[in-house]
């Protein structure tokens, strides 16, 4: 397993590398569709034949005929009189000979380029090792600032929750407080529910619509929902552990801390799905209460007095 993940993580570099040099480069050859794809095994190109891309993972690749792009992860590529635009190599020996012709640049990875009699190389032979790494860097800023944009985002919906919703959050808030197991348990049956529901109304076909918006819809907006009010929860307990026997109108303050803690915690795996749950749930619970509303309490019948006896 860890293998495989580890070549389809090598060939997204590699894609990500060729890509863009080869949409950069002028087409030198025509593109057909055709595409060789080879996973722990060997692949053949011959003579005569053309393809857009041939891909060999863990095997070797022998190209005779004329290819647009050779990627190599893991195995050995071979050029024997053939003629291609772009090579990509990573962790993986190139030899040409016979003749070949690479009319573009040839990409390696910790790769050897050998060369036997006469070959041409029409671009340049570099290592990626850089591109990589700044492609890395680049994508690892995004990545922050995407996290943070969404940090942002959570915290100013709990805001508005907690302004326009402050009743409802703090008696889901107790719900969590009292019954956390029913709480975590309702949740989990909760989204469970709503997703397995929604895909059986998608496959009737008929019910498509109310299975995509139970999809679409309905569970993001619950999960959502159950993320910002756990961590409203957690952000009023801090606040209490703060400002001890103070209680503030509204709970701005714990939305904001307690929302702030739970994008960081959800850094770790499982932390912010599990905390979730209970919000979810208590949603849930609230919501089931609320529709059944308050149960009357029983009132015993009057008792018949006793008839007179006849005297």
């Amino acid at each position: 397993m860890r293998r495989v993940v580890a070549l389809f993580g090598a060939l997204i570099l590699a894609l990500a590398v060729f890509v863009p040099a080869a949409l950069a480069a002028e087409p030198a050859m025509l593109h057909t569709g055709r595409v060789l794809i080879s996973i722990e095994g060997d692949v053949t190109l011959p003579a005569g034949q053309h393809a857009d891309a041939v891909i060999v993972i863990g095997g070797t690749g022998t190209i005779q005929g004329e290819v647009n792009t050779v990627v190599a992860i893991d195995g050995m590529a071979v050029l024997d009189g053939a003629r291609a635009e772009t090579i990509v190599a990573i962790r993986s020996p190139v030899t040409l000979t016979g003749g070949a012709a690479v009319t573009g640049d040839v990409l390696t990875l910790e790769s050897a380029i050998n060369k036997v009699g006469t070959v041409q190389i029409g671009g340049e032979v570099r290592d990626i090792a850089a591109d990589l790494v700044g492609f890395g860097l680049v994508f690892a800023g995004f990545l922050v600032l995407w996290f943070i944009g969404l940090g942002i985002a959570a915290i100013l919906t709990g805001l508005l929750l907690a302004a326009l919703a402050t009743r409802q959050v703090r008696e889901a808030e107790a719900i969590i407080s009292r019954e956390p197991l029913q709480a975590f348990v309702t949740g989990l049956l909760g989204l469970v529910g709503i997703g397995v529901v929604g895909v059986l109304a998608i496959i009737t076909i008929i019910g498509a619509p109310i299975g995509f918006g139970l999809l679409g819809a309905v569970l993001p907006f619950l999960s959502m929902l159950g993320f910002l009010v756990t961590g409203i929860f957690i952000g009023e307990w801090i606040v209490r552990q703060l400002q001890p026997g103070r209680v503030h109108e509204r709970p701005y303050l714990g939305a904001f801390l307690g929302i702030l803690v739970m994008v960081v915690l959800s850094i770790v795996p499982f932390v912010s799905g599990i905390a979730t749950l209970f919000g979810a749930g208590a949603l849930l619970i609230l919501a089931w209460r609320t529709f059944r509303g308050p149960v009357a309490p029983e009132v015993a019948a009057p008792m018949a007095a006793p008839m007179p006896m006849p005297g």
